[in-house]
Order: structure tokens, then sequence, then C-alpha cells
């Protein structure tokens, strides 16, 4: 069973990209998320919402 979020060295992986950058992308989208009146979790994002942002929102990314 995959965890709820998404942490910011599992996205890096997939993305490609340094930690940092993936922390300072995570930051932006946990704006996003706030403003839309979520509670958000520093350096985590939701699996689902990652998804949805990065790959149009299919299920598993591999």
């Amino acid at each position: 069973m995959q965890d709820y979020y998404i942490k910011a060295p599992e996205a890096a992986a997939i993305l490609r990209l340094s930690e940092g950058k993936t922390y300072e992308i995570f930051r932006d989208l946990n704006k996003e998320l706030k403003s839309q009146g979520f509670v958000t979790v520093a350096g985590r994002v939701p699996r689902a919402y990652f998804n949805k942002k990065f790959f149009g929102g299919l299920e598993e990314v591999s």
C-alpha cells in the first residue's frame, strides 16, 4: 500500500530533480492547496495532487 503523501526525496527521484528544487516545488503546491482551504504538511504533498499536477492524474507513476 502506498502512502497518502509523497515525500520530496521520492518525488525528486521520479522527476529527476534535486531534493532542494523538489522542496521548492512542494512549497508552491502546498501554497495552492492552502489557498483552496486544505491543511498542508511541510515537505509532503498528497500523492493524488502530485500526480494530477505532473502527470495529468495518473494513479501510479513508475
